[in-house]
């Protein structure tokens, strides 16, 4: 199947719903030093059981451990990213606070993420692209195969997955030949708050 765009030409709406995006949420100095704190933070290879992947990570509020499939709390988010995560708040209609876990990642060249869903402890995915352009990919299975959807990730842009295109869609971001970095803000699920 093509793929489809992520705006609709006719009414301005997304072809997934739950899937929003927005360029231009940070100047060029704030994307600079966001990229060196992440660069500052202890990033180390995102392990998945007994794999080691080639981007680096850091978590801020709650860790899933996807070696030894554990959730827990983490380290406090350090003040340098509480303005962003206010900015990221305001556009996918949360507080702040909402925005429970931050995750860093650093995509050194020929570094990607492979196809998934955020785990299920997690609601809300608020993502912003720093560094250079990226492609999120998305896909559904049916019956006849895959539906399919991207959107372009500027340095400096932000997107909000929530309802269908989070639970109903799996994302990716295929390897790109130069570096890139990330912040993932995610609010925890309503399910992990009342166990």
């Amino acid at each position: 199947m093509a793929w489809m765009t992520m705006m609709s030409d006719l009414f301005d709406m997304p072809v997934v719903p739950g899937l929003a995006a927005r360029d231009d949420l940070l100047t060029k100095m704030e994307e600079a030093e966001l990229i060196a704190n992440i660069n500052g933070s202890n990033l180390t290879p995102f392990r998945f059981q007994q794999w080691t992947g080639k981007r680096l990570t850091h978590s801020y509020g709650w860790n899933y451990d996807f070696e030894h499939l554990r959730f827990a709390p983490a380290e406090p988010m350090p003040d340098w990213l509480l303005e962003v995560r206010s900015r990221a708040a305001a556009f996918s209609g949360l507080t702040a606070d909402e925005l429970a876990q931050a995750l860093l990642i650093r995509y050194d060249p020929g570094a990607g993420i492979g196809w998934h869903k955020d785990r299920p402890v997690f609601e809300h995915v608020v993502g912003i692209s720093l560094g250079n352009d990226a492609v999120l990919r998305l896909r559904r299975r049916t019956t006849a195969g895959f539906d399919r959807a991207k959107v372009s990730l500027p340095p400096r842009s932000i997107y909000h997955l929530s309802g269908e295109v989070r639970h109903a869609w799996e994302h990716s971001i295929a390897p790109i030949e130069v570096p890139r970095w990330s912040i993932t803000f995610r609010s925890i699920s309503d399910k992990v708050r009342t166990l």
